[in-house]
């Protein structure tokens, strides 16, 4: 089994049919069966005419898993050099197992809770000016993340068990990376999506009118409102543990009360 087997070209696809890791999804097995029907070309091609070998990676194979689609390629690849490289059964189950959960963290948090929503919020700052920028931004976005698999899945197999050495030292590095990129980009938002005027207007000496919101917080501090009102939302949802629904509702009473009065 140490003689390579598989092309460039058979890992390229494995990347591509790992597209489908959730198009056969249940609740007993979650990914199973994507995974297994992802990853039997090569398999067959490894083990030729071993039925048995093939059988008893099937049936590894379409055991519960429940990992991050757009990483998935990344150990798909791995346990594809570890099958070729004739690592017992044992071994690839057990990196399996211990692969899957952690690699589903790093792409949570890599994708669905840091590039994707800040993706979203400036193409949509775009799509409500009307520019076609805004779609066009998102579509690319997901486009070179489809893209990617491949190269995940290249990487996987190459790297082999190393590869798990490399994602313990890097992942707090990664990881630490994305959250300071989110958090730059959702500040910078506060100021677009937020909006806090208020009318009321001063008279001070001479007759002069001030206007509140412009001469004396946008003076002093440009969106000081926006963010103090922002803090204030994160403060109760934290700390007081405040329903969102509440705090939702909360601001549009307050929102009706200023209005009524004449403060905004």
């Amino acid at each position: 089994m140490s003689e390579s087997k598989l092309t460039k070209k058979d890992i390229t696809m494995l990347g591509i049919r790992s597209s489908f890791l959730q198009a056969s999804f249940n609740y007993e097995r979650m990914q199973a069966c994507g995974f297994t029907w992802a990853m039997l070309p090569v398999l067959k091609k490894i083990y030729g005419d071993d039925k048995e070998a093939i059988s008893g990676a099937m049936t590894d194979n379409l055991e519960f898993i429940n990992t991050h689609p757009n990483l998935v390629g990344f150990l798909m690849g791995l346990m594809i050099s570890l099958e070729e490289g004739g690592a017992s059964r044992d071994m690839i189950k057990g990196l399996k197992l211990a692969l899957f959960g952690p690699i589903a963290g790093i792409g949570d948090a890599i994708f669905w809770f840091t590039i994707l929503p800040i993706v979203a919020g400036i193409s949509c700052s775009f799509a409500s000016q009307g520019s076609i920028i805004g779609p066009i931004i998102f579509f690319l976005t997901y486009l070179t993340i489809w893209i990617l698999r491949i190269v995940w899945t290249h990487l996987g197999y190459r790297l082999g068990t190393k590869s798990i050495d490399i994602i313990t030292e890097n992942s707090d590095v990664l990881a630490n990376a994305a959250t300071i990129l989110g958090i730059t980009v959702i500040g910078a938002l506060i100021a677009s999506y937020v909006s806090v005027n208020l009318l009321p207007v001063i008279k001070v000496d001479g007759g002069i009118e001030v206007a509140v919101q412009t001469e004396f917080f946008d003076r002093i501090f440009p969106n000081l409102l926006p963010m103090g009102i922002t803090l204030l939302c994160f403060f109760l949802l934290k700390k007081k543990q405040v329903s969102p629904i509440l705090l939702i509702l909360g601001i549009i009473v307050i929102s009706i009360l200023c209005a009524w009065v004449g403060l905004m």
